[in-house]
């Protein structure tokens, strides 16, 4: 996050979000729709199907503009996890922000890897090697990212649990004390 007030870096990064976002999804249905219609057409030279191309590109526009939104994701979610470290009480505020980001960072995988499984599988047999083994890696880092977010939320749930019988301690002691 840059040293932009809050309420800037919100009104600038929100709008470029929904933005690519958008032009996301534009360019996926574009993946779906055309390439069907141009896929009788071979491009001289290359011999290689037109709707191959125009799907692979546009596939590729849809990955630049999900890593786009990916980045403007990640900082608005370092602005919501600092709000909610705030509201809780708890101090620690990295272990909360490397959770979310970890959560953003499991969408983004899914949605690469289903991005990649479409793309791939137009490869034929060599295709459907290659998206089994994207399928599986994905999966390996998901499981990986997901162990860590329950390791970071088990903690500060630890932490805070700790915290109010620390309270109720002292609560009980100083009523001990009063008799």
């Amino acid at each position: 996050m840059s040293a932009k007030p809050i309420s800037e870096e919100v009104q600038f990064r929100l709008p470029r979000l929904i933005m690519s976002i958008v032009m996301s999804l534009i360019f996926w249905i574009i993946s779906i729709i055309v390439p069907p219609t141009i896929s009788a057409l071979m491009i001289p030279g290359l011999n290689v199907n037109a709707g191959t191309v125009v799907g692979f590109i546009a596939l590729l526009l849809t990955a630049i503009f999900l890593i786009r939104a990916l980045s403007d994701a990640l900082v608005l979610s370092d602005i919501v996890a600092d709000v909610i470290v705030r509201q809780l009480g708890i101090r620690e505020e990295r272990s909360l922000r490397r959770a979310a980001r970890d959560a953003i960072y499991v969408v983004a995988i899914v949605l690469v890897a289903t991005a990649l499984y479409t793309l791939l599988g137009t490869l034929g047999e060599i295709g459907k090697m290659l998206t089994t083994a994207t399928m599986y890696v994905a999966l390996g880092i998901i499981l990986v990212l997901i162990y860590d977010i329950g390791r970071i939320v088990y903690r500060v749930i630890e932490r805070r649990a700790e915290s109010v019988a620390d309270r109720l301690a002292k609560m009980a002691e100083k009523s001990r004390n009063r008799k």
